[in-house]
């Protein structure tokens, strides 16, 4: 057992991180529980593009243990990947629904994708993007991404709902958000989760979180909320031969007058894919002090392993069959249960195999039990707004829409894209455009480019 210990120690610095084993596995168990609807929902969406559903809950899965391991063990960070829902949708209802490509075709795109940032990370771009993101805009996306967690937690207990004037085959119209009443089961048991969860984090009581999401879980099974797992007819391997290495490279470039779309449709995955990586990293990390820049804004070590981890990560999901592996947002649950190494990574990887033989017990726990761990997160994240000078326009109007197209948006890509562009354009207008690192100026002109892309495609 000492033996353990000091290995675990040397291995992820758990003194020097201020943290210890208990805690580390406490963290990784409610990071998991946070996220653990991914291995469900990636599947019931990239299935749309005819691609095997079994294949890809089992391509998910592993792609899921595989780079968190990676992430913990080679970075020392305590953040878990999956295939990102925003990027499986892209891959989904754009690339394959809208711009008709195979899911095979998909699958190359993504692949030349993990390609592309893997040389991105290796060549020091993104170094130089995260050091270009002024200290204000860093403390927005920091705030911004507590909002939309916070946002995502209310309109996954069904507290938020969302109504129409008008369905026209199958399309929405005037859509509007508004608080839903009292009268669902749901709704009832996310409120008590809430109300439960608020008052063990306002007891400092250790494992909060997690005492929060199984509590609400069980209570969850009188209501008639948390269904009874049913083992019967489960297969605990999942056979991923259908989706393994089924890239089709030739499909994408036999057709010399789609080049172009070929080329924006990567370039958009890419920049989905990069900027949602840097605004976790940044919005989480900073505040957590799990990355600490220097005074000459210099990346630390730490973060650039972090980063190269994540896009080893869209490497094995374009391998197996998935969509973009990307660091999940949800990692701030667990960060803020306690978890400061990669051992909390390394037990939410370990998760992410057994899951392999208890999915049906963890389909079980419902999101009115993980989404009032969301809004706490949230709400924790909203402190560093203090930090930004609101009185100058030329920081309050960037800030400002970083931090309100994040939730609206529901991307942090859009939020930062939104943020870029402001503070390129307020520092043109006001004669302080030498301040600004001509990467904002690059990858706002970008940003445009894309925009204009989408519009027409």
């Amino acid at each position: 057992m000492v033996k353990r210990g000091f290995m675990l120690e040397k291995i992820f610095k758990l003194k020097e991180n201020n943290t210890k084993v208990s805690k580390e596995i406490i963290a990784g168990l409610t990071t998991f529980m946070a996220m653990s609807y991914v291995i469900f929902v990636i599947p019931s969406i990239l299935s749309q593009t005819g691609m095997d559903y079994n294949s890809v809950y089992g391509a998910t899965i592993i792609a899921s243990a595989l780079g968190t391991l990676f992430l913990g063990l080679f970075a020392n960070v305590p953040y878990a990947q999956s295939a990102g829902i925003g990027l499986a949708s892209l891959v989904t209802y754009t690339i394959c629904g809208t711009l008709g490509y195979t899911w095979q075709q998909a699958l190359a795109m993504i692949f030349i994708c993990s390609i592309i940032n893997l040389i991105i990370t290796l060549t020091s771009i993104r170094k130089k993007i995260i050091k270009a993101i002024p200290e204000f805009l860093q403390e927005a996306i920091t705030v911004g991404i507590g909002l939309f967690i916070a946002y995502i937690g209310l309109t996954n207990a069904g507290l938020i709902g969302f109504s129409a004037s008008e369905v026209t085959n199958g399309i929405a119209k005037d859509v509007v958000p508004h608080l839903s009443t009292f009268s669902d089961a749901s709704i009832i048991l996310a409120i008590i989760g809430l109300l439960f969860t608020s008052v063990l984090v306002i007891k400092k009581v250790k494992g909060a979180y997690l005492i929060g999401i199984v509590t609400t879980t069980i209570v969850g099974i009188p209501m008639g909320v948390t269904a009874i797992p049913d083992f019967s007819n489960y297969t605990i391997i999942p056979n991923i031969s259908e989706t393994f290495l089924k890239m089709d490279f030739a499909g994408i470039f036999n057709n010399q007058s789609m080049i172009l779309v070929v080329v924006m449709t990567i370039f958009t995955l890419c920049i989905s894919d990069l900027f949602d990586t840097i605004g976790v990293f940044i919005g989480t990390g900073k505040k957590a002090g799990i990355f600490k820049v220097n005074k000459n804004g210099d990346m630390p070590k730490k973060l650039e392993k972090a980063i190269f981890a994540d896009a080893v990560g869209t490497f094995f999901a374009s391998i197996l069959g998935t969509s973009n592996v990307t660091t999940y947002i949800e990692s701030s649950s667990g960060i803020e249960a306690g978890g400061r190494t990669g051992l909390t990574s390394l037990c939410t990887a370990l998760c992410f195999i057994l899951s392999l033989l208890f999915a049906p017990l963890i389909k079980c726990v419902p999101m009115a039990a993980v989404a009032p761990v969301l809004v706490l997160v949230g709400a924790s994240m909203l402190e560093n707004i203090g930090n930004i000078d609101f009185k100058n326009y030329v920081t309050a109007i960037p800030a400002f829409f970083v931090i309100i197209m994040m939730p609206l948006g529901y991307s942090i890509t859009t939020g930062i894209e939104f943020g870029f562009l402001a503070y390129a354009m307020a520092c043109l207008v006001s004669n302080k455009r030498k301040e600004v690192s001509p990467m904002i100026y690059i990858f706002s002109c970008l940003f445009i480019l894309k925009y204009i892309f989408e519009a027409l495609s």
